[in-house]
């Protein structure tokens, strides 16, 4: 039997399903769980943990949110925080979208050839990037507020898997092609969605040509060819 990797969407839609459960037992009085949700924001700190861990360490800044958002709810629900003094603390989450930045472009100049690694930010805007690098190695690639496309139908990868790394805050981020290619959609979604779109093909070879890893909150990351 073929193994599958465990991916963030999956535990997401599987802790979804398990809040939904806890939440019928209670609405119905088959079990009172009211102190189970008092611990709901744990699993989202763990989801976030796993994301990270997950993707290499390649996807670190927006599941590092889900981490210090759910840990300071949970640090609420259990009073040992105000929600005030948590609520004050907003302005970092400021800080890490600006070091998602920073680090994107630390990773571009890692890299031998700058053509080898792209770079995209859209902040209520659109940007179109296209890269026909036949040594693709990956690109950075953040919308909020706004949309991110990126056509690949022209590039290769000389070192599969290549490695997109796509943020979408209030925004989306669409990643073009080959049709021919393996993609591996691991991103982490939070009321928003991540999907491969291309039309689903009878034989499919088993290396993986480029992962898709990032995060989706109220915003949306798709593959099409």
């Amino acid at each position: 039997m073929e193994y599958r990797r465990v991916t963030s969407q999956l535990l997401v839609g599987g802790v979804v399903m398990l809040l939904g459960f806890v939440l019928l037992a209670r609405t119905t009085g088959v079990y009172d769980t009211e102190r189970l949700l008092v611990y709901v924001p744990t699993l989202f700190v763990l989801i976030g943990l796993f994301a990270i861990v997950a993707s290499g360490f390649r996807n670190v800044v927006g599941p590092l949110m889900v981490v210090l958002v759910a840990g300071g709810w949970q640090l609420v629900a259990l009073d040992y925080l105000a929600a005030e003094t948590v609520f004050s603390l907003w302005p970092l989450l400021i800080v890490l979208f600006g070091l998602s930045l920073v680090l994107g472009q630390y990773r571009a100049r890692a890299v031998a050839r700058e053509s080898d690694f792209l770079t995209s930010v859209a902040v209520f805007g659109g940007r179109a990037e296209r890269s026909t690098s036949q040594t693709f190695h990956g690109a950075d690639l953040t919308a909020a507020f706004g949309a991110v496309e990126l056509d690949l139908r022209d590039a290769v990868v000389e070192h599969p898997p290549g490695t997109v790394n796509a943020n979408a805050l209030f925004g989306g981020v669409e990643v073009i092609v080959p049709r021919d290619w393996n993609v591996r959609v691991d991103v982490l979604p939070l009321f928003g969605a991540a999907e491969d779109e291309r039309p689903r093909r009878d034989t499919e070879h088993d290396e993986v040509d480029l992962v898709v890893t990032g995060f989706a909150l109220f915003g949306g990351i798709s593959v099409n060819d």
